[in-house]
């Protein structure tokens, strides 16, 4: 397990039933890794890669994308929380779960402020693991759609912002009506083949270098 994917890397084994989830567990004790290991495989999720240091899980998050990864807070080389928080910063998983041998208030609030998605006290069971991470890979993923759609719309604005100053560039500097100076970002846009957008920027380019 030490940073070596389960081989095939995210393929099922048992077809597609077995695509609920691709987790990576993160543990320097092998024989809790297994355990874990063996809890998710039984409810369907793909244990798609194992990792004994926080400096392992984060290599692997970087050539594979994982639903969720369930992390030990204590770690050789470097701790659990850490590399969690630059997994997630980084956006390389839906979420990332929290192990602790302790249930103290200092561990708990210290997860909650790297943006773990969820804190659990080992020794773990099924009955709390399966349906926390069901639920932690679900909030990800909405997470990350709104994220997306946030992204989208702003730069749907920029874009708008860009277009109507080239358009007041156009209308200054050749005395253009709007519609005028929109017909001609238009024009060049259909005959070079370049999105408008492309064309008001270069536009507004070429006015700057002069």
């Amino acid at each position: 397990g030490l940073g070596i994917p389960a081989e095939p890397l995210f393929r099922s084994k048992r077809g597609k039933d077995f695509m609920k989830g691709r987790i990576l567990i993160c543990d320097d004790d092998p024989i809790i890794r297994l355990d874990i290991k063996q809890i998710l495989e039984q409810s369907d999720y793909e244990v798609a890669a194992e990792a004994s240091d926080g400096f392992e899980a984060i290599e692997l998050c970087q050539k594979h994308f994982f639903d969720l990864v369930i992390m030990d807070i204590k770690l050789p080389l470097l701790d659990g929380l850490s590399a969690g928080k630059k997994i997630l910063d980084d956006g390389l998983a839906y979420g990332v779960i929290i192990l602790s041998a302790f249930s103290d208030d200092h561990y708990v609030q210290k997860a909650s402020l790297t943006g773990a998605s969820a804190y659990l006290v080992k020794p773990l069971d099924a009955k709390s693991l399966i349906p926390t991470i069901a639920v932690c890979i679900e909030k990800g993923r909405q997470q990350q759609l709104l994220s997306k759609e946030l992204i989208k719309i702003s730069k749907k604005l920029d874009d708008r912002i860009l277009l109507e100053k080239a358009k007041g560039l156009l209308m200054t500097r050749d005395n253009l009506s709007e519609p005028e100076a929109f017909k001609q970002i238009r024009t060049i846009s259909m005959q070079k083949r370049v999105p408008m957008i492309e064309i008001a920027k270069l536009l507004l380019l070429n006015n700057e270098a002069q």
